[in-house]
């Protein structure tokens, strides 16, 4: 029943800057965290970032962090991933994830509704 439609992905050189845009169904309610998985071509999906319904705690990986900056409007439904200092290792396919209660998640289990995925290509 809960839709998740990303937006924000592109083209980016190295050094650059994206914001990702992830927003849930109107009709999805009550609490749940959200956040961000990527996948680069023949490796695993790896979980980049994600961040509680009070948006009290943030989690991120350890190749992400200080870069990048997860965030959310809850009115709107909406994950956002502000995305600095890009290098061409972010290049992946990025999926947004979506988890109900009142935690958040560093990994696929758990996770309640999956993206489509939108595609960030970083160049040297």
């Amino acid at each position: 029943q809960v839709q998740l439609v990303e937006s924000g992905g592109g083209l980016v050189q190295a050094g650059g800057s994206l914001r990702l845009s992830c927003a849930a169904s109107e009709r999805t309610f009550g609490t749940y965290a959200m956040g961000w998985f990527r996948q680069a071509p023949g490796k695993e999906r790896e979980f980049v970032a994600a961040i509680t319904w009070n948006a009290i705690s943030t989690y991120y990986s350890e190749s992400v962090k200080g870069r990048f900056t997860i965030s959310r409007d809850n009115v709107k439904n909406t994950v956002y991933l502000q995305m600095n200092t890009l290098k061409p290792e972010d290049t992946a396919v990025y999926i947004c994830a979506l988890k109900f209660g009142g935690t958040a998640f560093t990994q696929a289990d758990g996770v309640d509704y999956w993206g489509k995925g939108t595609l960030v290509t970083v160049s040297s």
